[in-house]
């Protein structure tokens, strides 16, 4: 997965959950009901950042992971 802004990303599917890492923090967030297609969008997209900002960041509940 490389971005310049996402380190890495991991999806569970059966809560729906979408861990995002991001650069340089290293700081992991948690996403919300983050529907499989989502998911698999994100994964595809040429520009990690742009469909994080685009589809994500604004539209699911979220929390900083410790």
């Amino acid at each position: 997965m490389p971005s310049t802004v996402i380190r890495n990303a991991q999806n569970d599917p059966a809560t729906r959950i979408l861990s995002v890492w991001f650069v340089p923090s290293g700081k992991r967030y948690d996403y919300e009901d983050v529907a499989p297609v989502t998911y698999a969008a994100f994964t595809k997209a040429s520009s990690k950042g742009r469909f994080f900002n685009e589809f994500i960041r604004d539209r699911h509940r979220y929390r900083r992971v410790a």
